[in-house]
């Protein structure tokens, strides 16, 4: 009977084991290349990317200033970059790019608290327009129809209007707390972490928030998450940004 039982567990943990793969680089998608971003980055926020450029954010907590980076994208050599922090207001979010505008989220460094989004010019990096917004927002995405931003851990998703009106709140019910959102092919796209080693990329039909597709991530050769932080999407080409500086620059291809 022991023998019996003996047997009979180990298939069941053997079961698990093949049921639940660990995930070390990102589910159905293959490491394309790596780059190092040759320039001073503190504690990445975000990515964002067009043709020329490479924009990231990071925040220097010590001295509490946050910062938007401009890199060139074919030598990932760093260009410029702007001070966004306006007094309590340090802690720069992922970020997205639509047409000739940054957008950006500055919040408190702590929850509950309150942001500004601010819209930047791409060209000169002067602020624009800023939208105020009573919590504290971590990442924001453009859509047809204007924004929406997540806040501390993306629990929530703020919806606004093109003239900067909120119009909605989306409750987050995904445990995936998400750092990094886009809005690609008429999907919002989250990127986050489940625990400190695993995390997911997750698809949205929008604007009925109807999960529709979702990766599972492991961590880097120095043990970061991919998800943590950065992430930005370009059809199936996936960039992650993770590690803060000096940050390496992951790309991925999805097999679908």
């Amino acid at each position: 009977m022991a023998r019996l039982f003996t047997l009979l567990l180990s298939a069941a943990l053997w079961s698990q084991q093949v049921a639940a793969p660990v995930v070390t680089g990102v589910e159905g998608a293959r490491l394309a290349d790596v780059h190092v971003m040759e320039g001073t980055l503190y504690h990445v926020q975000g990515i964002a990317l067009d043709r020329e450029h490479i924009w990231v954010t990071s925040v220097d907590a010590e001295k509490k200033r946050g910062y938007v980076h401009q890199f060139n994208r074919a030598t990932y050599k760093f260009e410029r970059q702007v001070d966004v922090t306006d007094g309590v207001l340090f802690h720069p979010g992922g970020l997205s790019v639509s047409g000739d505008s940054i957008w950006v989220p500055v919040a408190e460094y702590r929850p509950n608290s309150s942001a500004v989004l601010l819209e930047l010019d791409k060209s000169t990096l002067d602020v624009k327009r800023r939208i105020k917004v009573a919590d504290h927002l971590g990442c924001v995405a453009v859509t047809p129809d204007g924004l929406v931003a997540g806040n501390w851990s993306s629990r929530k998703f703020y919806v606004f209007d093109r003239e900067g009106k909120q119009t909605k709140v989306i409750e987050n019910a995904s445990p995936n707390q998400y750092q990094d959102i886009k809005f690609v092919d008429g999907m919002l796209v989250g990127s986050g972490n489940l625990t400190k080693t695993t995390g997911a990329i997750d698809w949205y039909a929008w604007p009925s928030m109807k999960l529709v597709r979702s990766v599972q991530s492991g961590v880097t050769d120095k043990g970061r998450l991919y998800t943590a932080e950065a992430m930005a999407l370009e059809g199936k080409d996936l960039y992650l940004l993770p590690e803060d500086g000096p940050s390496r620059l992951f790309h991925f291809v999805l097999e679908q």
